[in-house]
């Protein structure tokens, strides 16, 4: 075969440290643009990045040329840099040191950006930590408590 194929779409999903509630309604839009052009920056396609308060979910077509941990480490990487230099509240910003990635078919695109796209609602009736419980089930993704919160 003489061209490399690839279409991978993932969802991301990582918080700040300890759950801190500072990612406010002000910042967010900024904070989101900021993590698409990032991914778009590493030849990912970004269709829809969303969060509230203290976590971020995107939905990202991978590029063939960047791992899943490199694309994180760099959306994270950068994006606490950036965000530390946008008000004294924020300069000693930090994401939670661990993070999650699924798979997602591409038929069910749509369906995940509409679950970005409707965080701020979706939050009203459920914390971080509940919603975090529930997608690792759907995945099933075997995890131990005692790790998966700093």
């Amino acid at each position: 075969m003489a061209q490399s194929l690839s279409r991978v779409i993932i969802h991301v999903v990582f918080g700040t440290k300890h759950r801190a509630p500072v990612l406010d309604a002000t910042i967010r839009p900024a904070l989101h643009a900021y993590l698409a052009a990032v991914a778009r920056n590493l030849n990912c396609v970004c269709y829809s990045v969303g969060g509230v308060s203290d976590h971020v979910h995107l939905a990202i077509g991978l590029s063939r040329t960047i791992t899943l941990a490199k694309l994180v480490e760099v959306l994270k990487t950068s994006s606490s840099k950036w965000l530390k230099t946008q008000s004294k509240e924020m300069a000693s910003f930090s994401w939670q040191g661990g993070y999650a990635v699924f798979s997602v078919n591409p038929l069910g695109l749509e369906t995940l950006r509409r679950y970005i796209d409707k965080q701020e609602s979706h939050h009203r009736k459920k914390n971080f930590q509940e919603e975090y419980h529930e997608i690792l089930e759907k995945y099933e993704v075997e995890f131990d408590e005692r790790y998966l919160w700093d």
